[in-house]
Protein backbone atom coordinates (compact mmCIF):
# COMPACT_ATOMS: atom_id res chain seq x y z
CA UNK A 1 0.00 0.00 0.00
CA UNK A 2 2.33 2.49 0.67
CA UNK A 3 4.81 1.89 -2.54
CA UNK A 4 1.06 2.80 -4.01
CA UNK A 5 1.27 6.21 -2.10
CA UNK A 6 5.07 6.66 -2.58
CA UNK A 7 4.08 6.90 -6.80
CA UNK A 8 1.22 9.03 -5.46
CA UNK A 9 3.87 11.81 -4.17
CA UNK A 10 5.63 11.39 -6.84
CA UNK A 11 3.04 11.83 -9.46
CA UNK A 12 2.20 15.42 -7.19
CA UNK A 13 5.42 16.12 -8.88
CA UNK A 14 4.69 14.60 -12.45
CA UNK A 15 1.54 15.24 -13.83
CA UNK A 16 1.90 15.96 -18.12
CA UNK A 17 2.87 20.12 -18.09
CA UNK A 18 0.41 22.19 -20.36
CA UNK A 19 0.44 25.61 -21.50
CA UNK A 20 -2.45 27.78 -19.66
CA UNK A 21 -0.59 31.14 -18.63
CA UNK A 22 2.08 30.73 -16.81
CA UNK A 23 5.15 32.69 -16.41
CA UNK A 24 8.32 30.75 -15.81
CA UNK A 25 10.26 31.61 -12.43
CA UNK A 26 14.05 32.57 -13.07
CA UNK A 27 15.47 33.73 -10.20
CA UNK A 28 15.39 32.83 -5.94
CA UNK A 29 14.20 35.87 -5.52
CA UNK A 30 11.12 36.02 -7.10
CA UNK A 31 10.64 32.42 -6.08
CA UNK A 32 10.82 32.77 -1.55
CA UNK A 33 8.84 36.22 -2.36
CA UNK A 34 5.99 33.85 -3.65
CA UNK A 35 6.23 31.24 -1.17
CA UNK A 36 7.57 33.86 1.78
CA UNK A 37 5.04 32.87 4.57
CA UNK A 38 2.58 30.55 2.59
CA UNK A 39 1.85 27.15 2.28
CA UNK A 40 1.53 24.86 -0.93
CA UNK A 41 -1.31 22.88 -1.44
CA UNK A 42 -2.28 20.16 -3.85
CA UNK A 43 -6.04 18.92 -2.92
CA UNK A 44 -6.03 16.06 -5.64
CA UNK A 45 -3.48 14.06 -3.44
CA UNK A 46 -3.73 15.83 0.02
CA UNK A 47 -0.33 17.77 -0.05
CA UNK A 48 0.52 20.04 2.27
CA UNK A 49 3.95 21.84 2.06
CA UNK A 50 5.57 24.65 3.41
CA UNK A 51 8.52 25.33 1.58
CA UNK A 52 10.81 27.97 3.47
CA UNK A 53 13.74 30.92 2.35
CA UNK A 54 16.04 29.13 4.38
CA UNK A 55 15.85 26.16 1.86
CA UNK A 56 13.96 23.82 4.12
CA UNK A 57 10.93 21.80 3.02
CA UNK A 58 8.13 20.72 5.45
CA UNK A 59 5.05 18.85 5.33
CA UNK A 60 2.48 16.48 5.34
CA UNK A 61 0.86 13.89 2.36
CA UNK A 62 -1.51 10.52 3.26
CA UNK A 63 -1.00 10.78 6.42
CA UNK A 64 3.58 10.97 6.32
CA UNK A 65 5.52 13.57 7.03
CA UNK A 66 7.66 15.45 4.55
CA UNK A 67 10.91 16.83 5.23
CA UNK A 68 13.32 17.49 3.07
CA UNK A 69 15.74 20.85 1.39
CA UNK A 70 15.88 22.83 -1.60
CA UNK A 71 18.53 25.19 -3.16
CA UNK A 72 18.43 27.17 -6.04
CA UNK A 73 20.70 26.01 -8.94
CA UNK A 74 20.68 27.81 -12.77
CA UNK A 75 17.56 28.96 -12.56
CA UNK A 76 15.82 25.82 -10.96
CA UNK A 77 14.13 24.59 -7.42
CA UNK A 78 16.72 21.84 -6.80
CA UNK A 79 15.13 19.43 -4.11
CA UNK A 80 15.79 16.61 -1.99
CA UNK A 81 13.09 14.96 0.25
CA UNK A 82 11.41 12.13 1.93
CA UNK A 83 8.01 10.93 2.70
CA UNK A 84 7.92 9.28 5.86
CA UNK A 85 10.51 6.43 5.79
CA UNK A 86 11.23 7.15 1.69
CA UNK A 87 13.47 9.13 -0.21
CA UNK A 88 12.05 11.38 -3.07
CA UNK A 89 15.24 11.22 -5.76
CA UNK A 90 16.80 14.27 -6.02
CA UNK A 91 15.44 16.32 -8.87
CA UNK A 92 15.91 20.25 -10.57
CA UNK A 93 12.46 21.83 -11.39
CA UNK A 94 11.25 24.58 -13.59
CA UNK A 95 8.83 26.64 -11.78
CA UNK A 96 6.31 28.69 -12.93
CA UNK A 97 3.42 31.07 -11.45
CA UNK A 98 0.41 31.49 -12.45
CA UNK A 99 -1.15 34.92 -10.68
CA UNK A 100 0.26 34.96 -7.20
CA UNK A 101 -1.69 32.23 -5.85
CA UNK A 102 -0.46 28.67 -8.17
CA UNK A 103 3.19 27.42 -8.78
CA UNK A 104 3.66 24.63 -11.10
CA UNK A 105 6.89 22.46 -10.67
CA UNK A 106 8.12 20.61 -13.88
CA UNK A 107 10.82 17.58 -13.01
CA UNK A 108 13.97 17.38 -14.93
CA UNK A 109 14.31 20.84 -15.44
CA UNK A 110 11.07 21.69 -17.15
CA UNK A 111 10.74 18.27 -19.42
CA UNK A 112 9.34 15.76 -17.54
CA UNK A 113 5.88 16.09 -15.62
CA UNK A 114 4.58 18.60 -13.74
CA UNK A 115 2.52 19.13 -10.65
CA UNK A 116 0.65 22.17 -9.65
CA UNK A 117 -0.03 23.95 -6.10
CA UNK A 118 -2.40 26.63 -4.22
CA UNK A 119 -0.57 29.29 -2.34
CA UNK A 120 -2.22 30.10 0.94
Amino acid sequence: MKHTLIALLIAVFAAPASADSYVPIKDQATFVSLIQGKELRNRLYGVRLTVSGDGQIAGAALGWDIAGSWSWQDGYFCREMSWGNDVIPYNCQLVEARGDDTLRFTVDRGVGQSASFRLQ
